[in-house]
């Protein structure tokens, strides 16, 4: 028993030897032990968060992660330290007081990065943003090329590279044309003259789009007589394609189409107008 005691009085002493001494810091063996034990438990734990995170992700999709937890270890590392050191008394008042300038300078610096960062994660945990995806953001359709932590790349209809901060996908309002499929429904708006043969601008139009290439055949085209404008009969011609990227130059196609068939059936597509009517006041011979 009393070599027991003996061995933990040794191994008491031991811890408390103090290896770094002055008057705010007294670093002692057993802290230094501790905090040796601690980086390490840190790191086994981030490896294993890392691992329940990414298990179901693609290889690409893992890989992002890499560099975020990297910089997680060395933050817990830092927290792990200032812990321990404070908790064996060591006065860490006056480091703190000099760097809070400091912080509050990275803090707001900081600020957008960690919240596009969080996004990022989000959207890579979820699955809500895909590689290939037509979004449309701030009125600019892309095809996602790219997803990153910070921020998310697209390619535009005019081959432009569009980069967004993953924040917005979170705080703004983003059209996913692909979300849920690769089909999506089109229009074109048309207006004729007051006068014309609707039925036969109806069949005219359905024609258009059973003879587009591109444009499908289930579900099939339909047109919406829509309303009596101002100066024309509005009409809509309503499509499905499955590449919604390239919308705009199939819907060109469908124009100069429209335009040929409305000209060899007398149909004409108005311009506004506007009747101007001119009074005359009669002045007496005072005036």
């Amino acid at each position: 028993m009393e070599n027991l005691e003996n061995v933990l009085k040794t191994i008491k002493d031991f811890l408390s030897y103090r290896i770094y001494d002055t008057e705010t810091v007294h670093l002692t063996v057993g802290t230094f032990l501790s905090i040796i034990i601690a980086l390490i438990i840190v790191t086994y734990v981030l490896r294993l968060v890392h691992r329940l995170v990414t298990a179901k992700l693609p290889e690409e999709d893992k890989n992002k992660f890499i560099s975020i937890f990297g910089f997680l270890k060395y933050v817990f590392y830092v927290l792990v330290v200032v812990i321990i050191l404070s908790s064996s008394g060591v006065n860490l008042t006056v480091l703190l007081t000099a760097s809070a300038a400091l912080f509050v300078g990275l803090g707001f610096a900081l600020q957008y990065l960690f919240q596009d960062i969080i996004s990022g994660i989000l959207i890579i945990l979820d699955q809500s943003l895909h590689v290939g995806d037509i979004i449309e953001v701030e009125n600019k359709v892309g095809r996602v090329f790219e997803i990153r932590l910070r921020t998310t790349r697209a390619l535009t209809r005019d081959d432009k590279v569009l980069v967004i901060p993953n924040h917005k996908f979170l705080t703004d309002s983003i059209y996913n044309y692909t979300q849920n499929h690769k089909t999506t429904r089109e229009s074109i708006k048309i207006g004729v003259a007051y006068g014309s043969d609707v039925k036969l601008v109806t069949r005219l139009l359905e024609e258009v789009a059973d003879e587009q290439k591109g444009v499908l055949k289930n579900p099939k085209a339909f047109v919406l007589f829509e309303d009596f404008g101002d100066s024309a009969l509005q009409f809509s011609l309503n499509y499905y394609i499955t590449d919604s990227f390239s919308d705009p130059k199939t819907k060109s196609s469908m124009r100069y189409r429209i335009d040929e068939k409305f000209r060899a059936n007398d149909i004409n597509i108005p311009f506004p107008q506007r009747d101007v009517h001119l009074f005359q006041k009669n002045l007496s011979p005072k005036d």
